[in-house]
């Protein structure tokens, strides 16, 4: 049986190679109405009054995306890598130099690598987007029109797919979407859970006779969607060889000229990468290539624009950081005397901030107390700092260690520095909004829960920082990676560009010292007098279910103190046996027992509601009427539309391990089942433990499976072109 893990389905993890920490990705179109929390809301629903949130972050980043296309234009130059390339690769490349003139590529043409990159321009900046309206508004933008969801609906009844898809397909396709879909059926794949085999049997109800596994169609569908799901499993690009098997394997059966049309149409870019080192070159390294005829290797990486574009912009955001000095605020003396006043690694970092642009910070739960402490010290000389968390479990948190209410501007005290969310600062909703030329008015922005980031937000703040603002990434390189593409913080760390601070304060308490070797790959046992770790040993799913909710109602309020409400179960996966679902379902009989008068879903009940993939935000139902849900979000009240609801809310007494990341309860109770022993992975364990703050409980049915994966399975591999991208504008750091 299936715990149907976190990261992918399996098919996904056959086509892309995905691994047990990534997100999980689309369900069959079958089951596209179960309620994900991970995937992006349904469509429909009323329009807002004013712009909403997910609005303002979109239009935001449509006018980054045009920002960067415009600067791609004006690159010039050739690059030595990848003149000696042939067959499918030099094609390839022969095509994106094609569509790049304008021409349609002919299958066998070869051609001109990639111009190389140069040194960032001055960024032009983005206009402020509006900001989100506090007071409750429907969650998410307005539908498509009702008559266009309508003839969409006639075409899927037309073609057997669930009438269900309607208003995802009529949002995706826009105006005319029912002609769009019957002249190329294959673009039903773009919907979330659809599937190559569900949308090759829409195709031949639609088609008859003309539809055929060698459509040119068909190519392009199936690697579009072999590219999204690489991204949904953390990836910004595939290598080329990677990919065309992956689509022999889908039963297409050229898969180089699968690859060529959708380069040709625009669908998907090509890169070539040097394999060399990143970073500057060793001293005494030629720049030229060896001697004449040596082939100078190179790898063909293939992506979709939207991830392409992000991590150029996000590698020339920080290149501008890393090359620039920072804004001299506060006297030479007066950052001294902070450092010296300052202990140990948080000494480190305010000397390190004091002259840089960019710098990482590494370390536990513990060390979060050093970039709290740099905080305070800059705002003290009169620098404007703020600090920002990709979700509002990781901004409360830092909230909470900064005394400082969420949001709260600087100037309401002298050491009361804010927290926001990354989603809050760049849409205007949090923080210190933007000055006349569109940038982030502040002097030093502190990301905590940094490897959460992924490349799109991470290029949105890069672009967005001011010149001569101070940019300090802080995190456990440890935890999960982000749920979306990319791996921002790890690659940063390896490219080694700029200071980088290990914080030495350990994690206290038995809870540290279990997390801790679990980091470096250990799992020991560790004394634990005030019960601070407790080991429940289950023999299958049904006993971990029920040890579960006894856990949570009964003994961990009667032996630890700690009430149901501040207790987190955390589990691999929304299905199979004891996956979220199921565990929601048994804790809401035990705890707030009700019929699910709107959709499931009933007064007092505990949830998280997913407004745009990767953002979760807990919270509790507070009501329902004509409008929609009505809940309670991190001191908010968000309504989210009827036809919403199962798309974007789940329940939320337990959660998967990512939608956790950034949060800490007093207790937890981590579940492993069984069937979640291909779930298991370092960094998975490491996060879904260091929930805990005060006890944790683990609900144990996976036997050596749990030391072995601490002790054996790291962190899976991501394909990424940040490191390459940052070479050849920063130097290395010792």
């Amino acid at each position: 049986m299936s715990t149907e893990p976190e990261p992918a389905t399996e098919d996904t993890a056959h086509a892309v190679d995905t691994g047990p920490e990534t997100p999980g990705t689309a369900e069959p179109a079958g089951a596209a109405s179960e309620a994900r929390s991970d995937e992006p809301a349904g469509e429909g629903g009323e329009a807002a009054a004013q712009v909403s949130e997910v609005e303002a972050e979109l239009a935001a980043q449509r006018i980054e995306r045009e920002r960067i296309e415009r600067r791609k234009a004006e690159k010039q130059g050739p690059i030595d890598a990848g003149g000696k390339l042939s067959g499918s690769a030099a094609d390839l490349l022969a095509a994106v130099r094609a569509v790049e003139s304008g021409e349609k590529p002919a299958a066998t043409v070869f051609g001109a690598p990639e111009p190389a990159r140069r040194p960032a321009p001055e960024p032009v900046r983005p206009p402020r987007p509006a900001p989100a309206e506090h007071s409750a508004a429907p969650a998410g933008p307005a539908g498509p029109a009702p008559e266009t969801v309508q003839s969409v609906r006639r075409v899927l009844a037309e073609g057997g797919a669930p009438e269900g898809l309607a208003p995802q397909t009529a949002a995706l396709l826009g105006e005319g979407a029912q002609d769009a879909l019957r002249a190329d059926p294959w673009l039903l794949l773009r919907v979330a859970g659809v599937r190559p085999e569900q949308a090759d049997g829409f195709a031949r109800a639609l088609l008859g006779a003309e539809c055929g596994p060698d459509d040119e169609r068909r190519g392009r569908a199936v690697t579009v969607w072999l590219l999204e799901q690489a991204a949904l499993a953390g990836h910004t690009a595939l290598e080329l060889p990677r990919l065309t098997a992956t689509l022999a394997q889908r039963g297409v059966p050229d898969p180089d000229a699968a690859v060529q049309s959708t380069l040709a149409e625009g669908e998907a870019l090509a890169f070539q990468d040097a394999l060399e080192e990143t970073g500057a070159r060793r001293e005494g390294e030629q720049d030229e290539e060896g001697e004449e005829g040596e082939e100078r290797p190179v790898r063909v990486l293939i992506g979709l624009e939207r991830y392409a574009l992000a991590e150029e912009s996000l590698a020339d955001g920080l290149a501008r950081l890393v090359n620039s000095a920072p804004k001299q605020d506060g006297s030479a003396a007066d950052w001294e005397q902070a450092g010296a006043s300052a202990q140990g690694s948080a000494a480190e970092l305010i000397r390190a901030v004091t002259g840089h642009g960019l710098v990482l910070h590494t370390g536990g739960e513990a060390s979060l107390a050093e970039p709290a402490a740099l905080l305070r010290t800059a705002h003290a000389l009169g620098l404007r700092a703020w600090a920002a968390a990709p979700g509002p479990l990781g901004r409360d948190r830092f909230a909470a260690l900064l005394g400082a209410a969420p949001a709260e501007p600087p100037s309401s005290g002298p050491n009361a520095p804010a927290a926001v969310t990354v989603t809050g600062l760049l849409t205007g909703a949090e923080g210190p909004g933007r000055d006349a030329d569109g940038a982030l008015d502040l002097d030093l922005l502190v990301v905590v829960d940094a490897p959460q980031l992924d490349v799109e937000a991470g290029a949105l703040l890069a672009e967005s920082l001011p010149d001569g603002a101070r940019l300090v990434l802080a995190g456990d390189p440890a935890v999960l990676w982000s749920v979306g593409p990319g791996r921002v913080f790890a690659d940063l760390l390896a490219a080694r560009i700029c200071p980088q601070i290990a914080s030495r304060r350990p994690d206290p308490g038995p809870l540290g010292e279990l997390v801790s070797g679990i980091g470096i790959g250990e799992l020991g046992q560790v004394e634990a007098p005030g019960k601070e770790v407790v080991i429940v040993p289950v023999r299958d799913a049904g006993e971990a279910v029920h040890r579960t909710v006894q856990l949570v109602a009964d003994s961990v309020p009667r032996a630890i103190g700690v009430p149901a409400e501040e207790t987190q179960v955390i589990t691999p996966g929304h299905g199979g046996a004891a996956g979220t679902r199921v565990l929601n379902a048994a804790l809401k009989e035990r705890l707030n027992p009700g019929p699910g008068r709107f959709g499931g879903f009933d007064p007092g009940d505990r949830v998280v509601h997913t407004p745009a993939p990767g953002r979760v935000l807990p919270g509790r139902v507070v009501t329902a009427d004509a409008e929609g849900l009505h809940l309670s979000c991190a001191g908010e009240t968000v309504i989210v539309p009827r036809d919403r609801v199962e798309g974007s809310v789940r329940h939320g007494w337990a959660l998967t391990a990512h939608q956790a990341l950034g949060g800490r309860w007093p207790a937890a109770v981590v579940v492993l089942p069984g069937d979640a022993v291909q779930a298991l992975s370092r960094p998975w364990i490491y996060t879904a433990f260091g929930r805990a703050a005060r006890h944790l409980s683990v609900v144990h049915g996976v036997e050596q499976a749990l030391p072995r994966a601490v002790a054996e399975i790291p962190a899976k591999p991501r394909t990424t072109r940040l490191p390459r991208l940052l070479a050849p504008q920063t130097p290395t750091t010792d």
